[in-house]
Formats: C-alpha cells, sequence, structure tokens
C-alpha cells in the first residue's frame, strides 16, 4: 500500500481502523423520552423549499451566532444534505448569513464561489473536476449551488458564497500558485523570482495523493520551503494592505498547510491522531479567516465528528474543528448534530479505495442514542441540549453507543455523550441514499 493511497483514505474522512472497541450496551437511566418531548420541535420537512415556519426555534436557537456547524450522521444520505439547504435558507432570509462553508479544498471552493458570484462556467463540470470521488460530489449539493446562483442573479446586492475550508485533496490548484505569483509580480516585482524559487517543486499539484509518493525527505523540505513563501508574502504586507494582499496571503497560506499536511511521516500508527489535529486546526482557521475578511455569518457543513466539540474517538480525533472554533469564537459557534434510526446511505465497504456502494442500516438497537431519541413522537425533530428539562440534560450528557459513520462501513458504534458533543441535536427517523453527481 502506497503511502499516497494511506493519506487518500485520510484526506477523504476516512478512519483506516477502529481505535476504539465498541461499549457495551449501558442500561437506560430513568425514562427520558417524556423530557426529551418537552423540548422537542417538530421538522415538518426535510426538503428545501417548503415554508419554514417550523424552523423559528431553531433561529432562536442559533441566536447571534457567527458560525453555525451542522454535521452529519453519514457522508452519504439524502436527508443530511436537502435539510442541511432548508436551513442554510431560512438563516439566509432570517438571520443575515452568506456563507456555505464544505469540508473542501480550499482552492475548490474558490472556484465554485467564483461561478456563484459571476455565473461563469459549467457548474456541474466545476464540481465534478474539484469534487471528484469526494463525498460531496452529489446532486444535493449541486442543487443547493444552483438555488445559491438564482439568489445572486436576483438579489446581487446580498450574494451569498461557498467556501472550502479544507486542505488541498485532491489537488491544489495551479490557479492558486497563479494568484500569488500574480499578486507579487504586480505589487512586488522584486520578490517574483525568490517566490518562484520556492514553489520550485511544488507546483503542478493536481495530484496530491501521487504527490504523497515522494520521499519523506523531500516532502518535508518541499513543506519548509512553502512556509517560506508564506513568511515572503507576510513580510510584504503592511498597516495599509489590500484585500487583494491579505487573498494572496491566504493562498499562500492554503498551500503551506497543504504541503505541511503531505509532509508528515506516515511510517506508522502515531500519524493518524497528530494528522488528524491538525487537519481540524486548518478547517477552523480557513473558516474564521473567511468570517473576518468577509463578515456575514457561516453555515459550516461538516462530518459530525469535525463539526462537534468531541469525537467518539477521541484517540484518533484529539480535537474536532468544533472545538477550535469554540476557542477563538466562544458562544458565537454554535454546533448542531444529527443523529438517524434507521436508512441508507453511500459509504465504502474498505478503507482504502474502492467506489462509493449503497449501504442500508436498520432500526437502531436498544441502548443506543438513536433508540431512545426515535421513540419521541415526532418522526423527525430537533432540540436545544442546553436549555432542556434537567431530565432530558441528565440522559444527554450519558455517553452511549452511536452511529457515526463516514467513508467507511460497516464501522462499530461509538460511545458518545450527545450533549458533550453538540449544542442543538437534530434527529431523523429514516434516511435515503444521496445521488452520485451525473
Amino acid at each position: 500500500m502506497t503511502v499516497g493511497r494511506k493519506l487518500a483514505a485520510l484526506a477523504a474522512g476516512l478512519t483506516i481502523v477502529p481505535v476504539l472497541a465498541q461499549a457495551a450496551f449501558a442500561a437506560e437511566p430513568a425514562e427520558p423520552v417524556r423530557a426529551l418531548e418537552a423540548a422537542a420541535y417538530e421538522l415538518r420537512s426535510t426538503e428545501p423549499g417548503a415554508k419554514d415556519g417550523d424552523l423559528a426555534a431553531f433561529g432562536r436557537m442559533v441566536g447571534d451566532a457567527q458560525v453555525v456547524g451542522m454535521g452529519e450522521a453519514t457522508h452519504g444520505s439524502h436527508e443530511f444534505f436537502t435539510v442541511k439547504e432548508r436551513v442554510f435558507r431560512h438563516l439566509v432570509e432570517k438571520k443575515g448569513f452568506t456563507t456555505f462553508a464544505l469540508e473542501a479544498s480550499w482552492s475548490g471552493g474558490v472556484r465554485l464561489d467564483e461561478y456563484l458570484r459571476t455565473g461563469k462556467g459549467d457548474l456541474r463540470a466545476i464540481a465534478k473536476e474539484e469534487l471528484r470521488a469526494s463525498p460531496w460530489e452529489r446532486e444535493e449539493l449541486v442543487g443547493m449551488l444552483e438555488w445559491m446562483r438564482e439568489h445572486n442573479r436576483r438579489d446581487p446586492g446580498r450574494p451569498l458564497h461557498v467556501m472550502g475550508d479544507d486542505i488541498g485533496a485532491p489537488k491544489v490548484g495551479e490557479e492558486v500558485f497563479a494568484r500569488v505569483a500574480q499578486f507579487v509580480r504586480s505589487a512586488h516585482p522584486d520578490s517574483t523570482a525568490p517566490l518562484a524559487a520556492l514553489y520550485e517543486g511544488l507546483r503542478p499539484l493536481d495530484d496530491i495523493f501521487a504527490y504523497l509518493d515522494r520521499p519523506l525527505d523531500e516532502r518535508r523540505q518541499l513543506a519548509g520551503k512553502a512556509q517560506q513563501a508564506l513568511d515572503l508574502l507576510v513580510s510584504l504586507g503592511g498597516p495599509r494592505a489590500s484585500a487583494a494582499y491579505d487573498s494572496a496571503v491566504q493562498d499562500a497560506r492554503f498551500i503551506a498547510q497543504t504541503a505541511k499536511f503531505a509532509g508528515y511521516d506516515l511510517a506508522g500508527k502515531s500519524w493518524l491522531s497528530v494528522v488528524q489535529r491538525y487537519r481540524d486546526q486548518v478547517m477552523a482557521d480557513n473558516t474564521v479567516w473567511w468570517l473576518r475578511h468577509h463578515g456575514g455569518k457561516i453555515l459550516m457543513s461538516a462530518q459530525n465528528t469535525h463539526a462537534g466539540y468531541a469525537a467518539g474517538d477521541p484517540a484518533l480525533y484529539p480535537k474536532t474543528q468544533g472545538a477550535y472554533l469554540r476557542d477563538i469564537l466562544g458562544k458565537k459557534y454554535v454546533a448542531v448534530g444529527f443523529t438517524f434510526d434507521r436508512g441508507s446511505f453511500l459509504s465504502k465497504d474498505a478503507a482504502i479505495g474502492g467506489d462509493w456502494k449503497q449501504f442500508t442500516a436498520g432500526p437502531s438497537e436498544p441502548g443506543s442514542n438513536e433508540h431512545t431519541l426515535d421513540r419521541v413522537r415526532y418522526d423527525d425533530f430537533y432540540l436545544d441540549m442546553r436549555t432542556a428539562p434537567a431530565a432530558a440534560r441528565d440522559w444527554l450528557a450519558v455517553a452511549r453507543p452511536t452511529r457515526n459513520i463516514g467513508t467507511q462501513y460497516p464501522y462499530p458504534l461509538l460511545d458518545t455523550a450527545l450533549s458533550r458533543a453538540f449544542d442543538v441535536l437534530v434527529h431523523l427517523h429514516e434516511v435515503r441514499t444521496a445521488k452520485v453527481l451525473e
């Protein structure tokens, strides 16, 4: 197995080996269903475009948050995409949200956002190129982007944006290097040659997984040069730095982030938690950069583990994107988790390689979080775990086996205390398979 294929799995959000044994199902505490029902608000539709009166309480739960992170309990279920779109539309209209952030590469996000702003190009072609083989290469995501473009066409004075907050997988994109070089060439021509020398050997980076098969020493040297290039850009700033300068620095930062990520030693298991911690920090930092330079408010989409404050498998994810965002933003960050009782989804049956396939999970088992949540009288609902009745809070604070499916299935249930991982919870009775982008 090549080094590149190993990290391909990691960059796609895979867990190569289970890191926690499935805990024994614990006995249920005092009956929590009535208390959960007292806190629950029915979600009357999972489809975007439906009347949004049932989301008014969700808006109150969001409050004045600047970033709302919405997780997903699988990477490949239709409803996790469509509920996010429905919520995003509501937050755009009622709470002034402007950006949808995605667990995808920064460079891919820049290309998609250019389409949203200008309408130039073919959205499906851009998505196929930038999101290929990822969990986001889905009809549901493209449908949301089409709605965002139509919003921008109708209301150009209040534009919506999309951003990628992740490292550069499957590629960095030659256009990112070109933007940095163009800024330096026009604003600081004396630094053109030094910058080109630092990036020599790194560009083009159109296949990061092939790049990862290079010797470790070479990758580390190139990571050092990418950091030097970033340092060079930073040194060119001043008190009157322009927006163009800020964007060039962020592009250079993204290149350095990806090169550092690719410069870790992949020879043993010890790299897993180090790399995942760094990746979550990068995603948080990029999200905050966008917030501070573009303003507005952000709905951030990620897998449950990244969006929340604590992972079910802390040995692999010692600190999550949500935990970093809470450190930076405090209560201006709100984490929303998803659970589901049964249904189908896309995943892979191998940690390395393989195609996306449809899997089905039957009804949740007694002792799991989902089994009790599904006894609430609503099929689909949401609740604020911070303000729920005491009996509900006590139940939500106990770790129990919980589904959390990424890009490998089957995967063991992991003990999760829902209220320690998230502020708000959305539970769906049944989910369906998402559609691969045609």
